[in-house]
Protein backbone atom coordinates (compact mmCIF):
# COMPACT_ATOMS: atom_id res chain seq x y z
CA UNK A 1 0.00 0.00 0.00
CA UNK A 2 1.41 3.38 -0.87
CA UNK A 3 1.92 5.62 2.14
CA UNK A 4 1.10 9.29 1.70
CA UNK A 5 4.26 11.22 2.29
CA UNK A 6 4.12 14.20 4.61
CA UNK A 7 6.62 17.00 4.98
CA UNK A 8 6.90 19.81 7.51
CA UNK A 9 5.58 23.17 6.44
CA UNK A 10 6.59 26.32 8.26
CA UNK A 11 4.08 28.94 9.30
CA UNK A 12 5.39 31.29 6.64
CA UNK A 13 4.59 28.76 3.91
CA UNK A 14 0.90 29.10 4.66
CA UNK A 15 1.05 32.78 3.74
CA UNK A 16 3.28 32.51 0.70
CA UNK A 17 1.30 33.26 -2.44
CA UNK A 18 2.28 32.55 -6.04
CA UNK A 19 3.20 36.21 -6.58
CA UNK A 20 5.86 36.21 -3.84
CA UNK A 21 9.45 35.07 -4.10
CA UNK A 22 10.47 32.06 -2.04
CA UNK A 23 13.81 32.88 -0.45
CA UNK A 24 16.70 30.63 -1.37
CA UNK A 25 17.60 30.01 2.23
CA UNK A 26 14.06 28.95 3.09
CA UNK A 27 14.09 26.56 0.15
CA UNK A 28 17.32 24.94 1.24
CA UNK A 29 16.09 24.65 4.80
CA UNK A 30 12.77 23.07 3.86
CA UNK A 31 14.44 20.59 1.49
CA UNK A 32 16.94 19.51 4.13
CA UNK A 33 14.18 19.16 6.70
CA UNK A 34 12.21 16.75 4.56
CA UNK A 35 12.94 13.05 4.96
CA UNK A 36 10.25 10.43 4.36
CA UNK A 37 9.58 8.36 7.45
CA UNK A 38 11.69 10.53 9.74
CA UNK A 39 10.64 10.53 13.37
CA UNK A 40 11.14 13.12 16.12
CA UNK A 41 14.66 11.86 16.77
CA UNK A 42 15.89 12.28 13.19
CA UNK A 43 19.43 13.55 13.01
CA UNK A 44 20.06 13.04 16.72
CA UNK A 45 21.25 9.44 16.61
CA UNK A 46 18.37 8.30 18.81
CA UNK A 47 16.93 5.85 16.22
CA UNK A 48 17.77 2.21 16.93
CA UNK A 49 20.79 1.04 14.94
CA UNK A 50 21.39 4.45 13.31
CA UNK A 51 24.27 6.70 14.25
CA UNK A 52 24.91 10.27 13.11
CA UNK A 53 27.01 9.12 10.15
CA UNK A 54 24.32 6.70 9.03
CA UNK A 55 21.78 9.50 9.15
CA UNK A 56 23.95 11.63 6.87
CA UNK A 57 24.35 8.72 4.42
CA UNK A 58 20.59 8.16 4.42
CA UNK A 59 19.90 11.83 3.67
CA UNK A 60 22.52 11.82 0.93
CA UNK A 61 20.93 8.80 -0.75
CA UNK A 62 17.50 10.39 -0.41
CA UNK A 63 18.61 13.59 -2.09
CA UNK A 64 20.50 11.83 -4.87
CA UNK A 65 17.72 9.39 -5.77
CA UNK A 66 14.54 10.34 -3.92
CA UNK A 67 11.02 9.02 -4.14
CA UNK A 68 8.77 10.26 -6.95
CA UNK A 69 6.97 12.46 -4.42
CA UNK A 70 10.20 14.10 -3.28
CA UNK A 71 11.37 14.55 -6.86
CA UNK A 72 8.07 16.20 -7.71
CA UNK A 73 8.28 18.41 -4.66
CA UNK A 74 11.81 19.59 -5.46
CA UNK A 75 10.93 20.27 -9.10
CA UNK A 76 7.96 22.41 -8.04
CA UNK A 77 9.98 24.33 -5.47
CA UNK A 78 12.64 25.15 -8.05
CA UNK A 79 10.06 26.29 -10.59
CA UNK A 80 8.26 28.45 -8.04
CA UNK A 81 11.41 30.22 -6.89
CA UNK A 82 10.93 33.84 -7.93
CA UNK A 83 8.32 32.97 -10.58
CA UNK A 84 4.63 32.30 -9.89
CA UNK A 85 3.14 29.32 -11.73
CA UNK A 86 -0.31 27.88 -12.19
CA UNK A 87 -1.17 24.34 -11.21
CA UNK A 88 -1.37 23.33 -14.87
CA UNK A 89 2.08 24.75 -15.61
CA UNK A 90 3.57 22.73 -12.76
CA UNK A 91 1.61 19.62 -13.73
CA UNK A 92 2.91 19.91 -17.29
CA UNK A 93 6.47 20.26 -16.02
CA UNK A 94 6.12 17.15 -13.83
CA UNK A 95 4.63 15.17 -16.70
CA UNK A 96 7.50 16.23 -18.96
CA UNK A 97 9.95 14.91 -16.34
CA UNK A 98 8.00 11.62 -16.22
CA UNK A 99 6.85 11.98 -12.62
CA UNK A 100 4.06 9.43 -11.94
CA UNK A 101 0.59 10.94 -11.92
CA UNK A 102 -0.20 9.88 -8.34
CA UNK A 103 3.00 11.50 -7.00
CA UNK A 104 2.36 14.66 -9.00
CA UNK A 105 -1.23 14.88 -7.77
CA UNK A 106 -0.14 14.45 -4.15
CA UNK A 107 2.44 17.22 -4.33
CA UNK A 108 0.29 19.64 -6.31
CA UNK A 109 -2.64 19.19 -3.92
CA UNK A 110 -0.36 19.70 -0.93
CA UNK A 111 1.09 22.87 -2.44
CA UNK A 112 -2.43 24.18 -3.01
CA UNK A 113 -3.32 23.41 0.61
CA UNK A 114 -0.46 25.56 1.94
CA UNK A 115 -0.89 28.37 -0.61
CA UNK A 116 2.19 27.77 -2.74
CA UNK A 117 -0.14 27.24 -5.70
CA UNK A 118 -3.00 29.71 -5.93
CA UNK A 119 -4.46 30.11 -9.41
CA UNK A 120 -6.89 32.81 -8.29
CA UNK A 121 -4.09 34.98 -6.90
CA UNK A 122 -1.99 34.23 -9.99
CA UNK A 123 -4.78 35.40 -12.31
CA UNK A 124 -5.38 38.57 -10.32
CA UNK A 125 -1.70 39.48 -10.27
CA UNK A 126 -1.39 38.66 -13.98
CA UNK A 127 -4.24 41.01 -14.91
CA UNK A 128 -2.83 43.80 -12.77
CA UNK A 129 0.67 43.45 -14.16
CA UNK A 130 -0.14 42.92 -17.83
CA UNK A 131 -2.78 45.62 -18.03
CA UNK A 132 -0.75 48.34 -16.34
CA UNK A 133 2.61 47.18 -17.68
CA UNK A 134 1.71 46.25 -21.27
CA UNK A 135 -1.67 47.91 -21.70
CA UNK A 136 -3.43 44.65 -22.55
CA UNK A 137 -7.22 44.67 -22.74
CA UNK A 138 -9.50 42.11 -21.17
CA UNK A 139 -9.78 40.01 -24.33
CA UNK A 140 -6.00 39.58 -24.59
CA UNK A 141 -5.71 38.86 -20.86
CA UNK A 142 -8.33 36.12 -21.11
CA UNK A 143 -6.38 34.48 -23.95
CA UNK A 144 -3.14 34.54 -21.98
CA UNK A 145 -4.67 33.12 -18.81
CA UNK A 146 -6.33 30.32 -20.77
CA UNK A 147 -2.97 29.26 -22.22
CA UNK A 148 -1.66 29.01 -18.65
CA UNK A 149 -4.45 26.66 -17.66
CA UNK A 150 -6.40 28.96 -15.34
CA UNK A 151 -10.01 27.93 -14.79
CA UNK A 152 -12.54 30.04 -16.71
CA UNK A 153 -14.35 31.06 -13.51
CA UNK A 154 -11.12 32.40 -12.02
CA UNK A 155 -10.34 34.19 -15.28
CA UNK A 156 -13.71 35.93 -15.23
CA UNK A 157 -13.14 37.05 -11.65
CA UNK A 158 -9.66 38.36 -12.45
CA UNK A 159 -10.53 40.32 -15.59
CA UNK A 160 -13.55 41.66 -13.76
CA UNK A 161 -11.07 43.97 -12.01
CA UNK A 162 -11.06 46.02 -15.21
CA UNK A 163 -14.15 47.96 -16.17
CA UNK A 164 -14.78 49.59 -19.54
CA UNK A 165 -13.76 53.03 -18.30
CA UNK A 166 -10.36 51.82 -17.12
CA UNK A 167 -9.85 49.89 -20.34
CA UNK A 168 -10.66 52.93 -22.48
CA UNK A 169 -8.41 55.18 -20.39
CA UNK A 170 -5.53 52.79 -20.97
CA UNK A 171 -6.29 52.70 -24.72
CA UNK A 172 -6.08 56.51 -24.83
CA UNK A 173 -2.72 56.45 -23.07
CA UNK A 174 -1.40 53.90 -25.58
CA UNK A 175 -2.56 56.00 -28.54
CA UNK A 176 -1.12 59.20 -27.05
CA UNK A 177 2.31 57.55 -26.73
CA UNK A 178 2.21 56.22 -30.29
CA UNK A 179 0.67 59.27 -31.94
CA UNK A 180 3.87 61.26 -32.40
CA UNK A 181 5.55 58.49 -34.37
CA UNK A 182 2.71 58.57 -36.93
CA UNK A 183 2.96 62.26 -37.74
CA UNK A 184 3.76 62.87 -41.37
CA UNK A 185 1.72 59.88 -42.52
CA UNK A 186 -1.60 60.32 -44.28
CA UNK A 187 -4.71 60.13 -42.15
CA UNK A 188 -5.84 56.65 -43.19
CA UNK A 189 -2.40 55.17 -42.61
CA UNK A 190 -2.26 56.76 -39.17
CA UNK A 191 -5.67 55.31 -38.40
CA UNK A 192 -4.66 51.80 -39.46
CA UNK A 193 -1.41 51.91 -37.54
CA UNK A 194 -2.91 53.19 -34.30
CA UNK A 195 -6.03 51.03 -34.45
CA UNK A 196 -3.93 47.99 -35.35
CA UNK A 197 -1.76 48.56 -32.29
CA UNK A 198 -4.86 48.57 -30.08
CA UNK A 199 -6.29 45.48 -31.80
CA UNK A 200 -3.09 43.52 -31.09
CA UNK A 201 -3.51 44.36 -27.42
CA UNK A 202 -7.05 43.01 -27.38
CA UNK A 203 -9.15 46.18 -27.75
CA UNK A 204 -12.41 45.90 -29.64
CA UNK A 205 -12.92 47.58 -32.98
CA UNK A 206 -15.52 50.06 -31.75
CA UNK A 207 -13.42 51.29 -28.84
CA UNK A 208 -10.26 51.45 -30.95
CA UNK A 209 -11.92 53.54 -33.64
CA UNK A 210 -13.46 55.90 -31.12
CA UNK A 211 -10.20 56.45 -29.25
CA UNK A 212 -8.09 56.93 -32.39
CA UNK A 213 -10.61 59.28 -33.99
CA UNK A 214 -10.66 61.50 -30.91
CA UNK A 215 -6.86 61.59 -30.78
CA UNK A 216 -6.65 62.60 -34.45
CA UNK A 217 -9.32 65.26 -33.99
CA UNK A 218 -7.33 66.77 -31.13
CA UNK A 219 -4.41 67.13 -33.54
CA UNK A 220 -6.60 68.91 -36.08
CA UNK A 221 -7.10 65.98 -38.45
CA UNK A 222 -10.30 65.84 -40.48
CA UNK A 223 -11.99 62.67 -39.25
CA UNK A 224 -15.03 62.78 -41.52
CA UNK A 225 -15.80 59.30 -42.81
CA UNK A 226 -13.87 57.56 -40.04
CA UNK A 227 -17.04 56.10 -38.52
CA UNK A 228 -16.72 53.11 -40.81
CA UNK A 229 -14.95 49.97 -39.54
CA UNK A 230 -11.26 49.89 -40.34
Amino acid sequence: MTRRTEWPVSATDHHTGPGQELAAGHMAESEDAYEPGAGPGRGTGSGAGFGEGAGRRTRSRTRSSGSPVEQARNICLRLLTGTPRTRKQLADALRKREIPDDAAEEVLSRFEDVGLIDDAAFAGAWVESRHHGRGLARRALVRELRTKGVDSTLIDEAVGQLDSEQEEATARELVARKLRSTRGLDRDKRLRRLAGMLARKGYGEGMALRVVRQALEEEGEDTEGLDEPF
